[in-house]
């Protein structure tokens, strides 16, 4: 690894930056000039892709590996990304594990599922917001005035649009949706903490293409989210000042028609 980056622009670490929505983020951040932490669990050949597209885009960018489940990994991930990026910024916590359970199915909730939910959907994006804002609360000598720090949670549409579908997933978002504004009182002034809802916007578990195509136009818009929508929303969010402590629906308006089920079920 080399030296810490000495350059004035910002450092944004993203979650789950090796694939998905997280590696569009991260893309994203790049484009418009910050330096880059592209963390990943098992995913390291995607992720040190996703650092190479980030390089070529004349940024900074490093992979870096962490068990989300395990707290000891989550303090050192985030020590050793300080430590190659003293300008972090940004945190945009968008890992996440998304597996089928319904508690009236035959895939019912069991613990062990909903304990592995909580520990990555909220735990960890817990526990690296508050290092994120001791640390900015230690370094606010380093701020330069104009863009205040900010975590980014990575939330869904549907909580606001319930379905029994994927209980555990959506008790875990649920709570880290309460955590947004809990978080952005206890943390202000030094860091403001906003929630990012997709709607549908990548192909899920055994969904098809054609599948996907057609319910990604169950919108009142008549699409939903794009990953780059959701990617520039998620730069917005980093820059815009006044905005703390609430979250923003970017889903083509999928959460303001209620479905009895995921989304995902309702094509072939």
């Amino acid at each position: 690894m080399n030296s810490p980056s000495s350059r004035q622009q910002k450092a944004v670490l993203v979650t789950g930056a090796a694939k998905r929505l997280g590696r569009e983020i991260a893309l994203e951040f790049a484009r418009q000039g910050w330096d880059v932490a592209v963390h990943y669990g098992r995913s390291e050949q995607d992720a040190q892709e996703t650092v190479k597209q980030i390089q070529a885009i004349g940024v900074q960018a490093y992979a870096f590996q962490a068990d989300l489940a395990d707290e000891d990994a989550i303090k050192i991930l985030f020590t050793a990304v300080t430590k190659q990026f003293a300008n972090l910024h940004c945190l945009v916590n968008s890992a996440s594990i998304f597996e089928y359970d319904r508690a009236n199915s035959d895939a019912p909730l069991s613990a062990a599922s909903l304990q592995n939910h909580m520990q990555v959907n909220l735990t960890a994006p817990i526990l690296l917001s508050q290092l994120m804002f001791e640390y900015q609360k230690n370094n606010s000598h380093q701020a330069d005035g104009y863009y205040l720090p900010s975590v980014i949670q990575l939330l869904d549409q549907k909580l606001i649009n319930l379905n029994p579908d994927y209980l555990s997933y959506t008790l875990s978002k649920a709570a880290l949706a309460t955590s947004v504004e809990v978080l952005a009182l206890d943390f202000a002034p030094h860091l403001r903490v906003v929630g990012l809802a997709p709607g549908i916007s990548l192909p899920s578990g055994d969904q098809t293409n054609d599948g996907f195509a057609k319910a990604h136009q169950m919108t009142p818009l008549g699409k939903s989210s794009t990953p780059s929508d959701v990617a520039t929303a998620a730069v917005f969010l980093a820059k815009a000042n006044a905005i703390t402590g609430t979250t923003l629906y970017v889903d083509g308006g999928q959460h303001l028609l209620p479905s009895s089920r995921d989304v995902m079920f309702k094509t072939n």
